[in-house]
């Protein structure tokens, strides 16, 4: 399948299904994870080559603690496993790494693993991977308004542009898509801020089976559209 038009900049993924993925073939839900992160590698390294700025993931949301301590420890070894192997990879691959959320929930050793990977990738000039680790978009805007608080600014020098100057997610451009698999209909506490304008795309999917061609229907789909952005309405595939 062939891909023209203009590719959205930043893509999320909201990567939901691995555990019926697992339940319907009467596998542990483990081997639905251990699926998803191998779906995330071809998905990751598929949207560097269409060019686009940022892929942000969903990772591991803050809600996702309130699940058995087993499955907890599996994901956190499977996002270790992820990290250490895929690194020379995303050095190779010229991609950006980059972690959004309450990272200081995480493990300390997967925090320095983290650390470390940013570190190494901080000089590459390709497409930004961001990883929603320990996130959701409640937490993120509290934890902004906290850091507000702290820099004393008045509010009459508080602007749209400043606050987002406090989100994790200051440096990057708001999604132009956000995907979600499996059904749901509905964003999870993702990017509740920075998605106020991103299309959004739902397909019955299951994460470990979303291939590069489901990659490639959404983004059509988005080209196909008419971002209105409060206003005029703008084709997502005009110049």
């Amino acid at each position: 399948m062939l891909l023209t038009g203009r590719i959205p900049k930043h893509v999320g993924i909201i990567m939901d299904g691995n555990g019926r993925w697992a339940e319907l073939r009467g596998l542990p839900r483990i081997e639905g994870h251990r699926r998803g992160v191998e779906r995330s590698k071809e998905v990751i390294e598929f949207s560097a080559e269409l060019g686009l700025k940022v892929l942000t993931l969903y990772a591991f949301s803050t809600e996702n603690w309130r699940r058995p301590s087993a499955e907890v420890a599996t994901l956190m070894r499977l996002l270790e496993l992820y990290l250490k192997n895929e690194l020379d990879r995303l050095i190779k691959n010229d991609i950006v790494f980059k972690t959004i959320g309450d990272t200081v929930m995480l493990p300390e050793h997967i925090q320095k693993i983290i650390r470390h990977a940013e570190q190494k990738t901080s000089s590459n000039k390709g497409m930004t991977l961001v990883t929603a680790l320990s996130y959701s978009g409640r937490n993120e805007i509290l934890r902004a308004v906290k850091k507000l608080l702290y820099s004393r600014i008045k509010p009459e020098e508080l602007t749209e542009e400043v606050f987002n100057s406090y989100l994790d997610t200051a440096d990057l451009p708001a999604p132009d898509l956000i995907i979600r698999t499996s059904g749901e209909m509905r964003i999870s506490n993702f990017l509740l801020w920075q998605a106020a304008y991103s299309e959004l795309y739902f397909t019955d999917t299951l994460w470990p089976d979303f291939t590069k061609d489901e990659l490639l229907l959404a983004i059509q789909d988005y080209q196909r559209r008419e971002r209105r952005f409060g206003s005029l309405p703008v084709r997502a595939d005009a110049p």
